[in-house]
């Protein structure tokens, strides 16, 4: 489906990104994976893709709380069709208490990295007459939760800024589309539940249903894959009308 397109896809040697540029790489695309560090084990990792589907794939390092590094990284990748925005951290702390380093860092990848790539790469797609902008947004981008002030801004953010690209470019064969993800199974989640279950005495299951998944009605976490599906799914034909607008893969928690 995707056979001789290019994928860009921010903060993707692991978790989220990672599973989406597997997707691509899936459907036939080329990608180009990202993070800050430059180690030969995300080198590797972007040869395994190549490997395992057949297509081209590498690693540029480029930190996404760097503007110039931004658009450096859509230079450096080429003829961008599709660029996937799902670089972001998070930090919890009440507002009086959060520290203002860790505030600008966050709004930097989070959301300013959004805006400085997607304004590298959209005059290229306007070019070459097609392109796909997916942001990874969150179900905080549509609804808030105390102590992550500024992830709650920035992927409100991140929202407003998809409904104006897509605006912007409705009248080019370009569409601009958020994913609002709920919880998502990545290892970095993984890797919290055993000390969650230890602060709350509680087994697996339970901490699952009761702490991490508490306002997602279906209790269930969503997959990497499924995240990757939904983005290969705005870059097919039957999406070639939806633009500016959330697809929300959250269990049900911004229904209620």
């Amino acid at each position: 489906m995707l056979s001789g397109r290019l994928a860009v896809v921010t903060g993707s040697n692991s978790g989220i990104g990672l599973g989406v540029a597997k997707e691509l790489a899936k459907q036939g695309a080329d990608v180009v994976i990202n993070s800050f560090t430059d180690r030969p084990e995300d080198h590797a990792l972007a040869s395994e893709i190549a490997s395992e589907f057949g297509v081209k794939a590498r690693y540029i390092a480029a930190d996404m709380s760097d503007a110039s590094q931004c658009r450096q990284l859509i230079a450096d990748a080429g003829a961008v069709d599709i660029l996937v925005n799902n670089a972001g951290i998070q930090h919890v702390a009440p507002i009086e208490e959060f520290p203002t380093d860790l505030w600008d860092r966050i709004i930097a990848i989070n959301m300013s990295s959004v805006f400085h790539t997607t304004a590298a790469a959209v005059g290229g797609m306007r070019t070459r007459g097609w392109g796909r902008i997916i942001n990874i947004a969150s179900a905080h981008g549509l609804t808030a939760s105390p102590y992550k002030s500024a992830y709650v801004t920035a992927k409100h953010g991140v929202v407003g800024l998809t409904k104006t690209v897509a605006l912007e470019t409705a009248e080019d064969p370009i569409t601009c589309n958020a994913i609002c993800p709920g919880y998502v199974l990545t290892p970095l989640v993984e890797a919290q539940i055993p000390d969650t279950m230890a602060q709350y005495g509680m087994d697996r299951e339970t901490v699952i249903r009761e702490v991490l998944l508490q306002r997602q009605p279906s209790k269930q976490f969503a997959t990497t894959q499924q995240i990757g599906g939904c983005t290969a799914f705005l870059c097919s034909p039957a999406a070639d009308q939806i633009t500016g607008t959330t697809l929300s893969v959250d269990g049900g928690w911004t229904a209620l």
